[in-house]
Formats: C-alpha cells, sequence, structure tokens
C-alpha cells in the first residue's frame, strides 16, 4: 500500500511538472537527490562500520553476556516466559544496546535472531508469544542515550551543533519507552485474562 501511495506521489508530480512545462526541473531534483543520497550514504557508512565492529569485538569479548547479566533482573520482568539461559536473552540486549546508541541499522540483525530464538520455542507458530510482542515494543521505542546515526548525519549537513540533540533525544526515547512497556503490560493483562 505505501508503494502504491510513493508510485502516486511521484506519478502526480511528474504530471503537474509536465502540464505546467517545467519538466527540466523535476529531472535537476532527481539527480540532485541522488547526488545528495549517495554522499548521506557513504558518509553514514563509515559511522555504521565503526560501531557495528565495536558491537563485534564486544560480543566476542564477552561483554554481552556480562550487559546481560547486570540487565537480567530488568529482563526476568520484560520477559518472563523466558528462561535467564534462552539464546534469545543475548540477541535481545545486543539488539537492545545497538538501540540505545541510536544503531538502528546494527540491531536489526540482532533482533531478528531475537525473534528466529524465540520462534523456535513458539508452540503456535502462526502467533506472536508475548515475550515477542513485548521486544517488538521495546526494539521499536527503545530509549537512545547516544543517537549515533543522526548526529552523523547533522554532521555531514554541517550543523554548527550535532550533538545538541542528545538531551531532547533522551527525554523523548525514554518517554517513548515508558508508554511502550506500559501498553504491553497493560495489553498482557487484558489478552491474558481471555
Amino acid at each position: 500500500m505505501v508503494n502504491l501511495l510513493w508510485l502516486l506521489l511521484m506519478l502526480s508530480g511528474i504530471i503537474a511538472a509536465m502540464v505546467n512545462g517545467r519538466v527540466e526541473a523535476v529531472t535537476t531534483a532527481i539527480l540532485e537527490g541522488a547526488k545528495v543520497a549517495v554522499e548521506t550514504s557513504f558518509g553514514l557508512i563509515a559511522i555504521i562500520t565503526f560501531w557495528l565492529g565495536v558491537m563485534r569485538v564486544a560480543e566476542a569479548a564477552g561483554l554481552v553476556q556480562i550487559l546481560s547479566k547486570l540487565v537480567r533482573p530488568v529482563l526476568r520482568l520484560l520477559f518472563p516466559g523466558l528462561p535467564p539461559t534462552h539464546a534469545a536473552m543475548g540477541a535481545i540486549v545486543l539488539n537492545l544496546s545497538a538501540n540505545i546508541l541510536g544503531l538502528g541499522n546494527a540491531a536489526t540483525p540482532a533482533g531478528l535472531l531475537a525473534m528466529r530464538e524465540m520462534q523456535k520455542s513458539n508452540p503456535y507458530p502462526d502467533k506472536a508469544t508475548p515475550e515477542m510482542c513485548t521486544f517488538l515494543a521495546l526494539n521499536t521505542a527503545c530509549i537512545t542515550v547516544v543517537p549515533t546515526t543522526v548526529i552523523g548525519i547533522r554532521a555531514l549537513f554541517g550543523s554548527s551543533e550535532p550533538a545538541a540533540i542528545i538531551g531532547t533525544t533522551v527525554l523523548a526515547t525514554a518517554c517513548g519507552m515508558a508508554v511502550a512497556v506500559c501498553a504491553d503490560l497493560l495489553l498482557r493483562r487484558v489478552y491474558g485474562r481471555r
């Protein structure tokens, strides 16, 4: 549906440009947009590659297991149906760590691994378990302490203070995570009674 919406928006813009005799403006905008997209992508590749490497080293060094032990009490409350030694726990910690550092792209592989591991113990493979729903809520609305990718984009585009957004980002994402956790707990109670 979204792809259809984007297609309609692009076609309507091209048709409007043709009717108004401004097709060259559309061509120029397409080429300029492609150029900016490529330049931005190359700038972000360095940032994402660095943090993916840091996350991989942390995982290989056992820091994920140490962090997992530190946050185990919180994870036990949020994921009561998962045993503490479940294979998904390490992936959940890694995913949340990447999200906390503002690295949504780096969090994706760990998130997929966590879901795959939780699915292995799912008695109803066609339905999400409560733990899967909790993880999805946390992954989507995780607190971000260091919005690395956004800071990188702001720096690429010449911001005089690219890190000025840290305070508001922490506040906004903390509120979002609190609402996600509360909604998850509420919905578990409502649907747990049925």
